[in-house]
């Protein structure tokens, strides 16, 4: 996916973006134009690229894929949601009867995020519709499960077992996934029936998701 949709403000880069077919879905589109990058990122926010927000960035993306699970009143999973960029994305489509469930191991991004939403968005935390945890993301939030949706946004050594059994049925995850080669690849995680499908649908760069003290001793 190249980078190459930057726009001056946050309305022309997701015109940018949807033009270049990043994404196609008019609910993905009306959800990122209602929340601006600007209240995440502490630097060129309508930049086509990740963004460093401390403690390594988290990738926005996956809305188009998950579209179709992100609807009203639909319980969804953002692992390791960083800025909380993505999370009021996903508390857009889900809508006032949804739940979005951010968690971060970094209190520190814990709190970045939780001022990041109440600039423009502090009624989705007053009702409850977006919840921040800390916690280890790898093991999901069983408490609010299961989840029609589960966004993870850094890339894992296979796929947890915890966030599959936290998979509501009918629903979907798309998480990024180290190979054994090194190389990364975008997951599409279905549990039909109970059994859980999988298929790549491109191959991606993410950060790693890892433990706390795994990213501290990197910083």
């Amino acid at each position: 996916m190249a980078w190459r949709s930057s726009g001056s403000t946050n309305s022309e880069l997701i015109d940018n973006l949807r033009n270049n077919r990043v994404f196609a879905s008019q609910r993905a589109y009306d959800a990122m134009k209602s929340v601006d990058r600007g209240d995440f990122a502490p630097r060129a926010p309508y930049e086509d690229a990740p963004q460093r927000i401390g403690y390594n960035a988290t990738h926005a993306a996956a809305l188009d894929y998950l579209q179709n699970h992100l609807v009203a009143g639909a319980k969804a999973l953002d692992v390791g949601s960083g800025s909380g960029y993505l999370t009021v994305c996903m508390a857009m489509m889900v809508g006032r009867n949804g739940t979005v469930v951010g968690i971060e191991h970094m209190p520190q991004l814990v709190e970045l995020s939780e001022k990041n939403i109440r600039k423009h968005h502090s009624e989705q935390l007053e009702r409850g519709n977006v919840i921040i945890i800390e916690g280890d993301g790898r093991q999901g939030f069983a408490e609010k499960a299961p989840y029609n949706a589960i966004h993870v946004g850094a890339a894992s050594k296979g796929v947890p077992k915890a966030l599959t059994d936290q998979l509501a049925e009918g629903g979907r995850m798309m998480i990024p996934v180290e190979q054994v080669d090194g190389n990364q690849v975008f997951m599409q995680i279905d549990k039909i029936n109970g059994k859980i499908e999988q298929k790549i649908v491109e191959h991606v760069i993410y950060v790693p998701l890892t433990s706390r003290e795994e990213q501290w001793n990197r910083n």
